[in-house]
């Protein structure tokens, strides 16, 4: 006689198999979990401030900070300058890292051909004082003339040219020091010029009568260089979809974003266009843009 009606019988054949068979089951989840739970905290957790209330982590924080090993900024020090690298990353990649606004593009020997041609003094004096849509020193008041020249150095190099990077004016001083005694004296009375140059009172600009007439000239004077054409990420003049999420922000933002400058996701704006403009015009400038989308 055949088994084969034996072959796939299962080995839970009583209730009471079934029974023993599930309470088994659910006592090895049971020793799992608690083993789980020993490990997890037989352990000292060392997670962000476990150990903040510590008496060593309080002594820390106590210390005084000339025994922690920091170095506090003398304002009063040299200023330290920087690379040409250095400002071309910070300042004049707005325009020169893409070509906008006529920039000759970084590295692109074609378009800085007509410009290195025109000599080092002259591409000096052009980043410094501002040309055209270039804004004086690129649109940051706060850099020396020697950081300048060093950018133009670094991005004119990269494009062919030879220029030997200037060097820091106390080095400059150092060599005037240890020439000779005529050369000093020569230099005595062009000394005594600057000093009554410098006494003179200074002239005050000339400021146009009205807000609005003062907005519209520094417009046309500076702002038309970018937002003319809505070149560098500024919204174009009378475009009101790309004012609108500007406008929106309020008039306090936007001076501020004019006035000390403003670094956004699809472009940048320098302080003051690059002018030396007073705030006031600069918000009269502000207000004449705004009032075109309005």
């Amino acid at each position: 006689m055949s088994d084969e009606h034996n072959e796939h019988q299962s080995p839970i054949r009583t209730p009471k198999q079934l029974i023993a068979a599930v309470a088994g089951f659910f006592l090895v989840i049971i020793i799992g979990i608690i083993l789980l739970v020993q490990y997890a905290t037989s352990g000292k957790l060392t997670g962000a401030g476990t150990d903040s209330q510590s008496a060593e982590a309080v002594a820390q924080r106590l210390q005084p900070v000339a025994e922690q090993g920091y170095t506090l900024k003398d304002v009063n020090a040299p200023k330290t300058l920087q690379t040409g690298e250095a400002i071309y990353t910070t300042t004049c990649v707005a325009c020169h890292g893409s070509g906008a606004a006529g920039a000759p593009k970084f590295g692109d020997a074609a378009a800085w051909g007509p410009r290195l041609a025109q000599g080092y003094d002259t591409l000096a004096k052009h980043a410094i004082e501002g040309i055209r849509a270039m804004p004086a020193k690129g649109g940051n008041p706060d850099l020396d003339n020697v950081e300048v020249e060093r950018a133009v150095v670094y991005m004119a190099n990269k494009a062919g040219a030879k220029f030997k990077e200037p060097e820091a004016p106390a080095a400059a001083a150092a060599a005037s020091a240890s020439a000779p005694a005529p050369a000093a004296a020569a230099a005595a009375p062009a000394a005594a010029v600057a000093a009554t140059a410098e006494a003179a009172p200074a002239i005050a600009p000339v400021k146009t009568t009205g807000a609005t007439d003062a907005g519209k000239a520094l417009y046309s004077a500076t702002c038309s260089a970018c937002h003319g054409a809505g070149i560098a990420g500024a919204p174009k003049f009378g475009d009101k979809a790309a004012w609108a999420p500007r406008v929106k922000q309020g008039d306090n933002v936007l001076y501020q974003h004019a006035i000390q400058g403003f670094q956004g996701k699809a472009g940048m704006m320098p302080p003051k266009g690059g002018s030396t403009a007073s705030d006031d015009d600069v918000k009269a400038a502000v207000n004449y843009m705004t009032a075109a989308v309005k």
